[in-house]
């Protein structure tokens, strides 16, 4: 018997009771049971389940009254879930985590892993729902932090004791609480692009993760803490800087953090990574980091080293030893970099890292705007449907809203509703801006979305763009850029070859100029003012949108 059937087994085994925590139900629809009466009744229903659990219930959907397994459509089930998530609000409660299972002739399998074959041949699925007192978490607190650095560098394994409190032991050993595996995603509607998460309380203290690797333990940070910080995954090797670039462009980041190993100083990859985070005007942190490898000598010679480097591109370095933390809070910016100098094992630096990621504020605002979400990638969960997942750019979003999304790739927005919104694992009614999400959709198959796309609300009109006009720096290439120059570019999750076609005829390394850009293979959706990288072989540089209807 597999783990996850153990999971149905004993919630169907313990059956329902009066006075008990587990409830059965086939199925739950709007037009039935959220209809005023009913709804109050089961509201109270489920708030006597969960107080019965000491604060935890189980809903164990697609069974009979007795517990027989029948299964139901996957739609039929992601109705279900929604108005179980309508009644856990009603009750002051929250769906924490739901598991399911295809049911067929053989009885209830596992969903995750099947082939086409075997889920064509299913009735229906059954699920096991865990609700549990408290609502969920306000939106007012929290801040999204981009990691850069090097390769072995420590970005990890910082971020690991950052999390969970715990030091290292040497080996990178809290680096693997940050590792996201494929399975993780695809288990359940999960927009988990980051490294980790941890919080703070009213009064300042941390709340971290006892076991990362639990689903469940993201979701307690996320409903008992008032400030959330999560960090956001990119990777130190050179040959997937594209993907280091997706991860602090794409992103509705609110700060940098960019590590330098003591043992080893400013690298090539270092120097990249930093120009980006700050060609974007990212305000950014440096820690330094494996401080007790080296004697004090060597962590002064990289502090000097790293002051050099910022100093070379025009930023202030600020020593956090010796200004502290209150000034660096306050002088923090796109023209001022606080350097902290640290040590995952000895944990020396890490309170200093505390302090700032409990007091900073948040930057990435603009929820007053209309809801945007560029899309950074997408799967499909049985029972819920096509997830698109990303980080909410501006405005809000809710369960039910209808929005467009776009462009497909004939130029065409398509028409969807939100059928639910999760963050690490937490089930939430709304999202605002700087919220790292995957939002089901309904009205379109997973197999439609693509990286890149946006979703907009539906009584906009967007216009897809196949080429604008930007103001660009280049800040290394061999010869000079002429018409036709075909680099990469990114501009928010989309990551596409296009040509520029340069005002002067030409731009050299160093200069600042205005140049049309056109998509090689099709539209997307663009707006005056975002900001973009672009990159191809050893020639990057930086630009910025001012007209996306650009004459040729």
């Amino acid at each position: 018997m597999s783990p996850d059937r153990a999971v149905l087994e004993r919630a169907i085994e313990r059956g329902e009771e009066e006075g008990g925590s587990v409830e059965f139900k086939e199925r739950l629809t709007k037009d039935l049971h959220a209809r005023e009466g009913r709804f109050e009744s089961l509201a109270a229903q489920l708030r006597h389940r969960v107080l019965s659990g000491e604060g935890e219930a189980t809903y164990v959907v697609g069974v009979t009254d007795d517990g027989g397994i029948t299964g139901i459509a996957p739609d039929a089930f992601s109705e279900s879930m929604d108005v179980l998530s309508l009644l856990a609000e009603e009750a002051g409660a929250h769906i924490e985590d739901v598991e399911t299972w295809g049911v067929d002739d053989g009885g209830a399998t596992p969903t995750d892993g099947q082939s086409p074959a075997s889920r064509s041949a299913e009735r229906g699925i059954v699920g096991v729902a865990t609700v549990r007192e408290g609502s969920v978490m306000e939106d007012d607190e929290h801040i999204v932090v981009g990691t850069a650095g090097h390769v072995d560098h420590g970005k990890s394994t910082l971020v690991g004791s950052l999390v969970t409190g715990e030091p290292d032991d040497g080996e990178g050993g809290t680096r693997s609480f940050l590792d996201v595996q494929p399975h993780e995603v695809e288990r359940g509607l999960s927009a988990d692009l980051s490294y980790g998460v941890y919080g703070f309380d009213d009064d300042g203290d941390a709340i971290r993760m006892d076991n990362p690797h639990r689903k469940s333990d993201r979701a307690r940070v996320v409903e008992e803490a008032t400030r959330l910080v999560s960090f956001v995954d990119t990777v130190g090797h050179e040959p997937w800087l594209r993907t280091t670039i997706r991860g602090l462009v794409g992103q509705k980041l609110d700060y940098g953090l960019l590590t330098v190993a003591a043992d080893d100083g400013p690298t090539k990859t270092t120097r990249e990574h930093l120009g980006i985070l700050l060609a974007t005007e990212l305000p950014t942190i440096v820690a330094i980091t494996k401080a007790d490898l080296v004697d004090d000598e060597r962590v002064a010679d990289v502090e000097r080293e790293v002051e050099r480097l910022l100093r070379e591109v025009d930023k202030t370095p600020l020593r956090v030893e010796r200004h502290g933390v209150d000034v660096a809070i306050e002088e923090i910016s796109e023209t001022v970099v606080p350097v902290v100098t640290t040590s995952a094992v000895t944990k020396d630096g890490l309170d200093a890292l505390d302090e700032f990621f409990e007091r900073l504020p948040k930057t990435a605002g603009a929820e007053a705007d209309d809801f945007t979400m560029y899309v950074d990638r997408s799967y499909s969960v049985t029972g819920v449907g096509a997830v698109a997942s990303g980080t909410i750019k501006s405005g809000t979003v809710e369960a039910g809203d209808e929005l467009l999304l776009g462009p497909m790739q004939d130029g065409s927005f398509r028409e969807v509703e939100v059928r639910s919104i999760e963050m690490h694992y937490h089930r939430v009614d709304e999202a605002r801006a700087g919220r790292i999400v995957g939002i089901a959709l309904k009205g379109v198959a997973e197999a439609d979305i693509e990286r890149g796309m946006v979703l907009l609300p539906a009584d906009t009109d967007p216009e897809p763009v196949r080429e604008f006009e930007a103001e660009v720096m280049v800040l290394n290439h061999p010869t000079r850029i002429g018409d036709g120059y075909e680099p990469v570019v990114h501009l928010e999750t989309v990551s596409e070859a296009a040509a520029f076609y340069p005002d002067d005829g030409q731009l050299l390394p160093g200069d600042n100029g205005t140049t049309r850009v056109r998509f090689k293979f099709r539209s997307y959706f663009v707006e005056e003012g975002q900001k973009f990288v672009f990159r191809e072989g050893r020639s990057k540089g930086v630009g910025k949108v001012v007209d996306v209807t650009p004459t040729s």
